[in-house]
């Protein structure tokens, strides 16, 4: 009977243990709720397409991943977020992935964004988010895809962005962006997609940029942009898509050693082209559909 008793003692307190187990998985700690809470109510959340029960356990809120009770991720990806980011989003240092995409998120990018130094995907196209780039963004070691294509920034590209050695894709197209493209840019090796179309960006390309051997789609489109056409060009042999039309180049000399006829779109301003220039095969080049999809959902047009 004693024996009984112990065996029910000790399968009680295991059960117990499992139950505190899995009352502790999803729980994170004061300040990063707080942060979501506070994300919650600077863009709407209570009008939001897919609303958090606040009541509710963290794990249950749409679009929040926790892991080791923490926020890893958490993707709002076209959710009618209205509203703006607030600082408090610098507390989620834990994030890898933050997907605010296709809202209508307005007002400044938080200065305490470069606090998410766990961050691989930072995604906040489609928006409607104002004001510079911070010249700390560089401290995001770890990002690998940095989209804010089609929002309000103004300003220069930051230098420190070259820092971003892990970066694959940059898409800074559709702002207001000024001054030169950033040499440092030139010693992002793992770069395979550099998109700054349609901004106000002046001066000559950088002939870094010829360093990019994994450049698979490089878009400089509808800018100010001026000089020749770096000669460095013909190293990037693992060029795809290249669109540079509309802007003010002096001439494309240096392009008549770049294998064009590898290129799935190919535009430039043929009507610039001196007479004997190398054939560029023009019955191949087209003007590629200004389209940007997103990998977590279909966009409809």
């Amino acid at each position: 009977m004693k024996l009984f008793k112990n065996t029910n003692i000790v399968t009680l307190t295991v059960l117990c243990l499992t139950g505190m187990a899995q009352v502790a998985v999803g729980q994170i700690s004061k300040e990063e709720k707080r942060a979501l809470i506070e994300l919650y109510n600077s863009s709407n959340g209570v009008n939001w397409n897919h609303s958090w029960q606040l009541d509710q356990s963290v794990s249950n809120w749409y679009g929040v991943e926790i892991e080791n009770n923490h926020v890893t991720s958490i993707n709002l990806f076209r959710n009618n977020l209205k509203g703006f980011i607030p600082e408090s989003i610098g507390h989620l240092t834990h994030l890898t992935h933050l997907n605010l995409a296709f809202n209508k998120i307005t007002g400044l990018l938080p200065e305490n964004i470069v606090a998410l130094t766990s961050l691989k995907v930072l995604k906040l196209e489609m928006n409607r988010i104002k004001g510079v780039l911070p010249d700390r963004i560089g401290e995001l070691k770890y990002l690998e895809e940095f989209s804010m294509f089609n929002n309000f920034l103004i300003g220069s590209i930051p230098e420190s962005l070259g820092d971003l050695k892990s970066l694959r894709i940059l898409n800074l197209s559709s702002n207001n962006l000024s001054g030169g493209i950033p040499k440092s840019i030139g010693s992002l090796n793992n770069l395979e997609s550099l998109g700054l179309f349609e901004n106000a960006l002046n001066g000559s390309i950088p002939k870094e940029i010829g360093q990019l051997l994994n450049l698979k789609e490089l878009v400089l489109a509808n800018n100010q942009l001026g000089g020749d056409i770096p000669k460095e060009f013909s190293q990037l042999a693992s060029l795809q898509i290249m669109q540079i039309q509309n802007n003010k180049f002096d001439s494309f000399k240096c392009m008549e050693d770049m294998n064009t006829k590898v290129f799935l779109v190919f535009d430039f301003d043929k009507e610039s082209l001196s007479k004997g220039f190398k054939d560029l095969d023009i019955d191949k080049t087209r003007m590629a559909d200004t389209k940007f999809d997103d990998d977590d959902e279909d966009i409809d047009d």
